[in-house]
């Protein structure tokens, strides 16, 4: 894992694509502040940038420096989550401007897989984590399941937990008004 780490870091800093296991399911990421990287994500998903990507953080902690006010109830839902959990909150800042919604929110999930937890606090930054799969088909379960022109596309593949086969699903997503209010996108 440690080898894997220090690799998907340097790819990372020189504005590249990872292709990496994340606690739910293989995500394509890359680093979020960075507008190129974000664009070539969008590209290799063949997908419209109006449609946000979810980011990953390794600590609630740092939601303070990517969104303008974290509701409260944000806090307990994150701490009382039993599943992985993606937020969308309204004024996203400190990242891309493609990677914000064209209503200027952002979805931000804290991870507590061990990869993509270490490598977020390593690297210091948001990172993306969108499905590893071409934009309106099927989410891979696992590694076995990511298509070859994802993997030719991206610029490192992690290979630590690449022979799971434990069939991973997405997180859920709800969406956070300023003043608590919820909606649930996904369940």
């Amino acid at each position: 894992m440690e080898e894997d780490i220090k690799k998907a870091f340097e790819v990372l800093v020189s504005g590249g694509l990872i292709l990496y296991p994340t606690d739910t399911i293989w995500g394509i990421g890359c680093d979020a502040t960075n507008e190129e990287a974000v664009h070539r994500v969008y590209e290799l998903k063949r997908r419209v940038d109006s449609k946000a990507l979810i980011t990953l953080l390794d600590n609630p902690i740092k939601l303070d420096y990517y969104i303008d006010e974290v509701p409260s109830i944000a806090w307990d839902l994150i701490e009382l989550s039993e599943k992985p959990l993606t937020i969308i909150y309204d004024g996203a800042r400190n990242v891309a401007p493609n990677l914000m919604a064209e209503d200027g929110s952002l979805a931000i999930r804290i991870t507590k897989e061990k990869f993509s937890q270490e490598l977020c606090k390593r690297f210091r930054k948001a990172l993306v984590s969108t499905s590893a799969n071409i934009s309106g088909e099927p989410a891979p379960a696992n590694f076995d399941d990511i298509s070859e022109e994802i993997k030719q596309g991206v610029d490192y593949i992690v290979k630590y937990r690449q022979d799971d086969t434990n069939k991973s699903k997405a997180s859920s997503i709800i969406k956070l008004g300023k003043t608590g209010e919820v909606k649930i996108i996904r369940e």
